[in-house]
């Protein structure tokens, strides 16, 4: 058995995460994720009660940014790899709370790299994000553009994340992948981001939020292709660093994406217009030509089928039924 620490192994991604792993059963699990109320705790109680019957599995409850936490994690189990996906999440928090996203991203990425090279870690995967290239002309984006105009504290500490674990492939030999995730959705969707809060207010008859004129476009991933990503990357040996982007390397309008929803949904839309938010990026949009090279990447599901999926899982979920 090998041993593999996930950090934020209690969110959306991290539990799909352990799902696959477990499924594996070629790892032993250990979760560390501190349960904050950025959304409601019993979401993540939820989504890591089926993973706490199997004896292939330990979470800890402890938060990244206190060391002496980190450092009994570490010295219970040597593991053989990370995947460090915990962080303060979302472009608007972040622009109320710079301190508490730096504090966790970077402070708490730091703390991890560091029991990393102390524990002679062999390898590190770091969930960062397709914000940090800002607001970029050029599409699609691709990793050898310059990351150097973020434009929410969010991104920024993401950017940091990136070099952080450069800085420790160099020095200290930790083999590093940053995983750069654009738009994320799937069952376990955290209730805040805009296709599970677009479902559940259509559900009930209410406005929905819309940011400037619909136009917007996003790269939108599903989890199954992500989640495919991040275990090929788990395996990645041939470089010692590296970042790569995770999408589905096609654009979804706003309009479209609302569209996709009442038609599975079977109601329309009550669209609350508001401005444009600071830190909204107008597009996202991966070139994954390093993650199909490098990782074998090959992302299946479009955005139909997902929503289509996303729906299904939603009326069919006890905690989205309030």
């Amino acid at each position: 058995m090998k041993n593999i620490l996930i950090t934020g192994g209690a969110g959306f991604i991290g539990s799909h995460l352990v799902d696959h792993l477990l499924e594996e059963g070629e790892w032993a699990v250990t979760v560390v994720d501190d349960f904050n109320d950025f959304y409601a705790p019993e979401i993540k109680r939820n989504n890591v009660r089926a993973h706490e019957k199997n004896s292939g599995y330990n979470l800890i409850e402890a938060d990244i940014r206190a060391q002496s936490s980190l450092a009994q994690v570490f010295n219970q189990t040597q593991f053989d790899a990370i995947v460090h996906l915990a962080a303060r999440a979302g472009v608007r928090p972040s622009l109320k709370d710079p301190q508490l996203y730096t504090e966790t991203n970077i402070n708490g990425t730091l703390n991890l790299l560091e029991q990393a090279r102390q524990h002679s870690v062999k390898k590190f995967v770091f969930g960062s994000s397709s914000s940090v290239y800002g607001i970029n002309a050029k599409v699609p984006f691709s990793e050898e553009d310059p990351i150097r105009q973020p434009i929410s504290p969010y991104a920024t500490t993401k950017a940091a994340g990136e070099l952080l674990c450069h800085t420790y492939s160099h020095l200290y030999d930790l083999a590093s992948v940053c995983l750069r995730f654009f738009t994320v959705y799937g069952a376990r969707q955290r209730p805040d981001l805009a296709i599970h809060k677009f479902v559940r207010l259509i559900s009930q008859g209410k406005p929905i939020p819309v940011f400037g004129d619909g136009r917007t476009r996003r790269d939108y991933t599903y989890i199954d292709d992500i989640i495919a990503g991040v275990r090929a990357a788990i395996d990645f040996d041939q470089t010692n660093y590296e970042v790569i982007n995770l999408g589905e390397s096609r654009t979804v309008e706003l309009r479209e994406l609302i569209a996709l929803l009442e038609q599975q949904i079977g109601h329309k839309a009550i669209i609350d217009s508001q401005p444009v938010q600071p830190g909204d990026v107008p597009q996202t949009f991966a070139d994954i030509t390093k993650a199909r090279h490098l990782l074998g990447y090959d992302p299946q599901t479009q955005i139909e089928d997902g929503i289509r999926r996303f729906v299904e899982w939603f009326q069919g979920s006890e905690d989205n039924r309030s």
